[in-house]
C-alpha cells in the first residue's frame, strides 16, 4: 500500500498536472487527493471516453495527463483510444482498477471484464503493469510508464488492485457558479432556405477573428472544413464521434486564454451529451461550442437523427453555459459569432442547416499526428 502523495508527487516532479477520470470505489484515495491538491488538476467527466477526450486536449495543449476509470469503463474508452489516441500519437498515462479480479471476490458485473482486462489492453496494443504496492516501486514503475509513452507516443496502464493507495479523505468540494443563461431561440428559415454545411463553415471563419483553435468533429464537418481552408489552428477529430467538444473542453481548460471553437454535428453531439454538463460545471469562459444540425448522420448516407425534437439551446442553457443561441439564417448566424466570440463563454450556438455536402468531397490529406503537431505548435505560438 502507498500513500496518495507519494504517488501524485512523483508524477508531479515528471510533469504531470492533469487528471481526468470516473471514480471507482478503488480509486477513492487518490481522486480524493488529487482533487483537494492545488498543484495539479482533476476534471470528473461524465463518462470515460469523455475524460479521454479531455485529456487528449489537454495534452495538445501542452499537459501531461493522466486518465482514471473502472476497468468497466475501458469499454466506453476503447472508441477514443484507437480511433484518436492511436492515429493522434497521443499519450495519457491510464490508471484502471481491476474489478472483478479472479480469485478476489466482487460484484456480477464486473466477473467477465475482471478475467478479460488484461487481454483487452493487449488487444489494444496498450502496454502496463500493475500499480505500485509499495512506496520503493512507484519511481521504476512510473520509469518503465514515462519510456514506453515517450517511445510509442501512446497511452500506458496501470492496473490497480483493490486497497492500493491508503484512505485519503476529501476535503474540497467546487462549488459551481450558477449562471442565469442568455437563451435565444430564432429558427425561422424554411429548409430551402437553410445554408448548406460548407456554406455555414464559411461564414462561421469569415465571422471569426482568425486567433481561434478549431477543433471540427468527426465525418464530413471536419473533411469540408479542410477543403474550404487548411490551416495550422484546425484540428480534424478524423475518429471518436461525440469528442470533439471534449477535446475542445480540453485545449479551453488549459489554455484559459486561448480562444476555442468546436464546430460539432447533431450526431456527434447526441452521442456524448453529457460532456455539455461538464462544460456547464467547470465553465470555460474562451469556449465557444456551436452545432451544425442537419438532424442526419450525413457522413454515413443521411440516416435521421433525433435532433429534430432536441432543442441544444435550451440544453445548453439547462447546463449552465452563459449564453444558448438558436438561428438559422445567413444574417443572423454571422451576428451570433462575432457576439459569442467575445462574450465570455460557454457559450453553445445551434445552428439549423439542411443536408447534403459536395459531390467528390475529399478528406484531410495531412496524417493525424501532423495534424496534432502543427495545431500543438499554434497554440504554443499564440500563448506567447
Amino acid at each position: 500500500m502507498i500513500s496518495a502523495f507519494s504517488f501524485v508527487d512523483h508524477l508531479h516532479g515528471l510533469g504531470y498536472s492533469q487528471y481526468a477520470g470516473v471514480p471507482c470505489s478503488f480509486l477513492t484515495s487518490l481522486i480524493n487527493y488529487v482533487i483537494d491538491d492545488p498543484t495539479v488538476d482533476y476534471i470528473g467527466a461524465t463518462s470515460e471516453g469523455e475524460a479521454v477526450g479531455i485529456t487528449f486536449g489537454a495534452f495538445l495543449a501542452g499537459r501531461k495527463t493522466v486518465t482514471m476509470c473502472q476497468n468497466s469503463g475501458l469499454g466506453n474508452m476503447v472508441n477514443p483510444l484507437t480511433s484518436l489516441n492511436y492515429p493522434f500519437r497521443v499519450p495519457t498515462l491510464l490508471i484502471v482498477t481491476w474489478r472483478g479480479q479472479p480469485e478476489v471476490r466482487d460484484e456480477p458485473q464486473h466477473e467477465q471484464m475482471g478475467r478479460i482486462m488484461r487481454r483487452l489492453l493487449e488487444t489494444l496494443e496498450i502496454p502496463y503493469l500493475p500499480f505500485p504496492a509499495g512506496e520503493t516501486e512507484i519511481a521504476q514503475t512510473l520509469a518503465e510508464a514515462e519510456a514506453s509513452m515517450e517511445q510509442r507516443k501512446r497511452p500506458f496502464a496501470l492496473v490497480m488492485q483493490k486497497g492500493s493507495v491508503a484512505p485519503q479523505a476529501l476535503s474540497g468540494r467546487v462549488e459551481p457558479e450558477s449562471i442565469k443563461t442568455d437563451l435565444r431561440q430564432n429558427l425561422s428559415a424554411k429548409e430551402k432556405e437553410q445554408l448548406t454545411r460548407t456554406a455555414a463553415i464559411e461564414l462561421i471563419l469569415d465571422a471569426l477573428a482568425g486567433d481561434e483553435a478549431i477543433i471540427a468533429s468527426t465525418g464530413k464537418t471536419g473533411r469540408e472544413l479542410f477543403t474550404i481552408s487548411d490551416r495550422a489552428n484546425h484540428l480534424y477529430v478524423v475518429g471518436g464521434m461525440g469528442t470533439a467538444s471534449a477535446i475542445a473542453f480540453g485545449v479551453a481548460h488549459a489554455l484559459a486564454r486561448q480562444p476555442v471553437v468546436v464546430i460539432d454535428g447533431d450526431g456527434a453531439a447526441l452521442m456524448k451529451l453529457g460532456v455539455l454538463a461538464t462544460i456547464g460545471f467547470y465553465q470555460p469562459s474562451n469556449l465557444l461550442h456551436i452545432i451544425l444540425d442537419n438532424e442526419a448522420h450525413d457522413s454515413t448516407g443521411g440516416q435521421q437523427t433525433a435532433s429534430e425534437i432536441v432543442r441544444f439551446a435550451a440544453v445548453a442553457a439547462a447546463a449552465n453555459y452563459r449564453s444558448a443561441f438558436a438561428v438559422d439564417r445567413p444574417e443572423d448566424i454571422r451576428e451570433a459569432v462575432r457576439l459569442l466570440r467575445y462574450r465570455p463563454g460557454p457559450s453553445l450556438l445551434h445552428v439549423k442547416i439542411r443536408s447534403g455536402s459536395p459531390a467528390k468531397l475529399g478528406r484531410p490529406t495531412v496524417a493525424p499526428h501532423e495534424v496534432k503537431e502543427r495545431f500543438s505548435q499554434f497554440l504554443r505560438s499564440n500563448a506567447k
